[in-house]
């Protein structure tokens, strides 16, 4: 599918479908629009009059041209209140038209929106943005080709001008979330601590970026007692992965992004029982599979910033060998660790993870991770729950997420809570009460991190989506690659 921005107009544009997008009070067929609907032979305002169309966002119709017409179907899009118009708007605009088309079996699409905030540019991204992601379709696991073998091939935005730097940068982006999207969604028997190694080498290969593995034994030699604690249930070896891009010349400011890399969740000899969601613990390494999506889009835009990607990978499963409840663990800082409950494991692993990523002295850590299902209880499907020691880091999250159309809603670091947290035995326990649980994961992970200003995003709910929503078809969403993009490009 070939995207590009043109100066063309509605009434010069010929071919399959043509969407026009209208706000609540603007569906009158006045000027263009007028002079657009005369040259459909008054389809326009016969399909206002007929659908009952009045602009309200989400409300989207279409029908056939007849005749000699120079367009075969016209479209008209919703877009709510014109004193509601985000950015956001106009992302989740060109996702229904490109919906919309698909199932009009529309082969060429010119889609005319209004330009936010004057910036033609950040217009065609986004709209670039909605249109691909809306549009990707997972079929790598199953044994027939699409049931819909006619493809969207041609879109063009009209009246933005040349914007295909914008539409490149969309693209990268939409490279990152797609990845993300597709190891997320594959089964456990196909992403694993070790083909997570395989792609982070190949994204090594492919983008001229710096990796270290360390194995095992490299762990072990680290002290990382809390990463091999978990590990040690699975046959399947860990892997713990650092990725790095650095720019040509100095880097202004240097980051991390440490991703939860649970590549199936089973709870350990806590088991998760039937009924309990995990059949859908492959998504446990939505952290990593955002980190790395992140890594892709990071090192196709190039920005003059230092990324260190970092998962420490592996799996929570049990043989003779698994952590039981009760055993005290050993973090590679020296903190002691009683495990009450081995279904919080994802905690565990994170802990080595940021005690290895502060040392590289960074000006910031951002981790990310499907952690707690408190989480998805406070915050829902839709939004991630972001924690962090530092006001500023936390509110540079909360801008990249704005722009980005994804949502964090940051959450209180409340350090009294920690007293639950607190064992008899050893400094802390790796699970609390059952109250406030995001809040004490959050505390936990925080009890690894010393000096360098740290956030930390709870993604378990907007990880997966169970029903289209937004950009978003069912199943992994991608969550948060395009805040990080966003945060590490600013």
């Amino acid at each position: 599918m070939k995207i590009q921005a043109t100066d063309n107009t509605t009434l010069k544009w010929n071919g399959d479908t043509l969407a026009v997008g209208l706000f609540v009070g603007g569906v009158t067929v006045t000027g263009e629009l007028a002079q657009l609907d005369d040259k459909l032979a008054g389809t326009i305002k016969e399909l206002i009059a007929e659908s009952d169309f009045d602009g309200k966002f989400g409300k989207n119709v279409v029908t056939r041209v007849g005749g000699d017409a120079p367009v075969r179907k016209i479209m008209l899009i919703g877009l709510g209140d014109a004193d509601e118009f985000t950015l956001d708007t106009v992302r989740l605009a060109g996702a229904a038209i490109a919906r919309l088309a698909k199932s009009e079996h529309s082969q060429s699409l010119a889609i005319s929106l209004p330009i936010f905030n004057n910036d033609p540019a950040q217009t065609a991204q986004v709209i670039t943005e909605g249109v691909t992601l809306a549009l990707h379709e997972d079929r790598r696991f199953k044994s027939e080709p699409s049931e819909n073998p006619l493809k969207l091939e041609t879109v063009e935005l009209l009246e933005l001008g040349d914007q295909q730097a914008a539409i490149t940068k969309a693209e990268q982006i939409c490279d990152g979330v797609i990845l993300a999207k597709e190891l997320v969604a594959a089964p456990a028997n196909s992403v694993t601590a070790v083909t997570l190694a395989e792609l982070a080498q190949q994204l090594a290969s492919d983008y001229n970026l710096e990796l270290e593995i360390l194995e095992k034994a490299d762990c072990e030699q680290l002290g990382m007692g809390a990463y091999l604690g978990v590990a040690q249930g699975s046959e399947i070896p860990p892997k713990f992965i650092h990725l790095t891009y650095k720019p040509q010349g100095t880097p202004r400011r240097k980051v991390a992004i440490v991703g939860k890399g649970l590549t199936f969740d089973s709870g350990g000899l806590n088991l998760k029982p039937s009924g309990s969601g995990i059949e859908t613990m492959k998504m446990d390494m939505g952290g990593a599979g955002a980190t790395f999506g992140a890594a892709r889009a990071i090192a196709q835009l190039q920005p003059d910033v230092e990324v260190h990607f970092i998962s420490a990978a592996t799996e929570n499963m049990i043989n003779g060998r698994a952590m039981h409840p009760g055993d005290i663990l050993t973090a590679s800082n020296g903190k002691t660790i009683e495990v009450n409950n081995t279904d919080a494991e994802g905690r565990l692993t994170l802990a080595d993870a940021l005690v290895f990523t502060e040392k590289l002295g960074l000006d910031a850590i951002v981790d990310l991770a499907t952690l707690t299902g408190a989480s998805k209880i406070a915050l829902g499907d839709e939004i991630g729950g972001l924690f962090s020691t530092d006001d500023n880091l936390a509110q540079q999250l909360k801008d990249a997420a704005a722009v980005g159309g994804e949502k964090v809603w940051q959450m209180p670091l409340e350090d009294n809570y920690f007293e639950g947290m607190k064992s008899k035995i050893a400094d802390m326990k790796n699970a609390g009460p059952r109250p406030a649980g995001s809040i004490t994961a959050a505390l936990f992970l925080k009890q690894f991190v010393d000096r360098t200003p740290w956030a930390h995003i709870d993604m378990a709910g907007p990880a997966w989506i169970d029903k289209e929503s937004g950009v978003n078809n069912a199943g992994a969403t991608g969550f948060p690659v395009r805040t990080l993009v966003n945060w590490v490009c600013s």
